[in-house]
């Protein structure tokens, strides 16, 4: 690497060597890692409280969404001190390690350094850390929806409506997201008044048996032609979803966008709930952070 390509920036205070900025990370539309650092510079005030406190697992796309990928849980060696971590258990890891040092954003430094390593998506819990890094309980309840073709984000529309009333008669509030790839999630703050895998799992098959021909509650792939996978398992502690605002790795740099109840219910294409980076930073200037919980 030439030093032409190092640029020595400061951010909020922080000393950061950015990289490689003209490199294009999204061939298709010559999206460069430029941008991505700008985007997620941009949409930090919105992004960073959903992430803040959530043990990071990333996507890395050194070579573009084109190339080879990888997840990374454990913090890079050379990951500045100045970036939180939190030393967790790591039951079932595929490295034989028993503890992971994830890192944990909380300010927009961090999040530079994670876009100048081409870490695309941003991928946390349902749970946070507390000051000393241990777990706390999962403050969230996620429905992941996948739809299994020729099924598509439209039928996932259907299902987050009908989600939302079965929730909502329960006390909990939805708020809907794109996954920035071909289905959505819903999410609702969460009480801890159960085991929330058990009561996803409760609400999930309930739906599947009332809507057979729209909705599954199983992973077998055979049974999702056509209809709407809620995969209620993202729930187990060990899994993470994609964080709201984060980018997704596809031909386009789409976003797991929130949404509006009005856009889900006026659903009727794909294309009316695919959203780029430029689209979101226009979105929140319009309407704020509406995954916000105030």
């Amino acid at each position: 690497m030439s030093a032409a390509s190092k640029v020595p920036v400061r951010v909020d205070g922080r000393e950061l060597t950015l990289s490689n900025l003209d490199k294009v990370l999204y061939p298709d539309c010559g999206f460069t890692k430029a941008e991505v650092i700008d985007y997620y510079s941009r949409i930090a005030p919105v992004l960073l409280p959903h992430v803040s406190g959530r043990p990071l697992t990333v996507k890395r796309f050194p070579d573009g969404v084109a190339g080879m990928s990888f997840f990374e849980k454990n913090a890079p060696e050379h990951t500045p001190g100045w970036v939180r971590r939190a030393r967790l258990p790591a039951p079932g890891s595929t490295k034989d390690r028993e503890t992971i040092d994830f890192a944990v954003l909380e300010d927009l430094p961090g999040l530079v350094y994670y876009a100048n390593l081409a870490a695309l998506e941003l991928h946390v819990p349902q749970w946070r850390v507390d000051e000393d890094g241990g777990s706390l309980p999962p403050d969230t309840l996620v429905f992941d929806l996948d739809p299994g073709p020729p099924a598509t984000i439209v039928e996932c529309c259907q299902v987050a409506l009908a989600l939302r009333e079965v929730l909502g008669a329960d006390g909990l509030e939805a708020r809907p997201k794109t996954s920035g790839s071909k289905g959505m999630q819903l999410y609702a703050a969460w009480d801890c008044r159960e085991e929330p895998s058990a009561y996803a799992k409760r609400l999930a098959q309930a739906l599947a048996k009332e809507h057979p021909g729209l909705i599954v509650s199983v992973m077998t792939r055979k049974l999702r032609t056509g209809k709407v996978f809620i995969d209620w398992s993202q729930n187990n502690p060990a899994k993470t979803t994609v964080a709201p605002y984060s980018l997704r790795a596809g031909e386009r740099p789409t976003v797991s966008t929130p949404l509006l109840w009005q856009e889900v219910e006026d659903c009727r294409s794909p294309e009316d709930l695919v959203f780029t980076s430029s689209d979101v930073l226009a979105r929140v200037e319009e309407h704020g952070d509406l995954f916000s919980q105030a």
